[in-house]
């Protein structure tokens, strides 16, 4: 699928990840719709990048709030023919420690935004993607990006809430392709390993520096546009289905 002229939504779209993907979209020729909860920076962002970019403030985990977003999508552009889930939030809890048990409540909530998010988002996308008019000769309708993490695969110490629900991002993406696979919606997850976003950069030292030293090459953060590179690729390689792509400089990560 061509970006020039379709209409994205990108979760998260205000910061980080999900802006160099608005960016990178933009870039092709699409319009995006920002979903995220930051009013202010949604708007400020949406402002900076010109008339082919809106903001919607919208809670990915709440249903009536993600079919509003979508409306706003539809209502502005046409249509909804690209979804990705960049929205989501960590936490650093062990199962059991000097505390105590992990909080349930913490747990739920990072489930609920990671994994219930991104699947609410999913389905509601993809309901809209459904009612397009085919857009290649092999009826493609719409594409979905969703965005797990290496935490997945390999969860450090007090990362069981975070790699839970970046886990079941992975393990739902072949079923969701293959239940799409019947109104022309391909469905990929990207597993970013550590980038430079906002919430990386506020880390201290002795936190980054031994995740970069994991990383086997180039010995660095990920840049956030090769993010969004990688997202545009997935858009325009229409026979890539049903997969997960680590982009992470060859990372595994240690229990610590």
């Amino acid at each position: 699928m061509e970006l020039k002229g379709k209409v994205a939504i990108v979760t998260g779209g205000a910061s980080g990840l999900g802006r160099a993907t608005t960016e990178a979209f933009l870039a092709k020729g699409a319009k995006v719709v920002i979903f995220d909860l930051n009013e202010d920076a949604g708007n400020a962002v949406a402002a900076e990048l010109g008339a082919n970019c809106k903001f919607a403030k919208v809670n990915v985990a709440d249903e009536a709030s993600v079919k509003a977003g979508i409306a706003v999508a539809v209502e502005s552009f046409g249509a909804v023919h690209v979804a990705v889930n960049c929205a989501g939030i960590g936490s650093a809890m062990k199962t059991h420690g000097g505390k105590g048990p992990h909080s349930l409540d913490v747990f739920q909530k990072v489930i609920s935004v990671n994994l219930v998010g991104t699947f609410n988002v999913t389905r509601l996308a993809a309901e809209a993607m459904a009612k397009n008019e085919p857009v290649t000769e092999d009826g493609e309708r719409g594409v979905i990006i969703n965005t797990a993490s290496v935490a997945a695969f390999d969860g450090q110490v007090g990362q069981v809430a975070y790699s839970a629900s970046k886990g079941g991002v992975v393990g739902m993406t072949l079923p969701i392709a293959r239940d799409l696979a019947p109104y022309g919606i391909r469905v990929n997850t990207i597993a970013p390993g550590i980038f430079n976003t906002p919430l990386m950069n506020a880390a201290p030292d002795v936190v980054k520096l031994p995740l970069i030293e994991a990383t086997q090459f180039p010995k660095r953060l990920g840049h956030p546009p090769e993010y969004g590179q990688l997202a545009c690729s997935i858009v325009e390689n229409g026979f890539l289905n049903g997969e997960v792509i680590r982009i992470d400089g060859s990372i595994r990560m240690a229990p610590r």
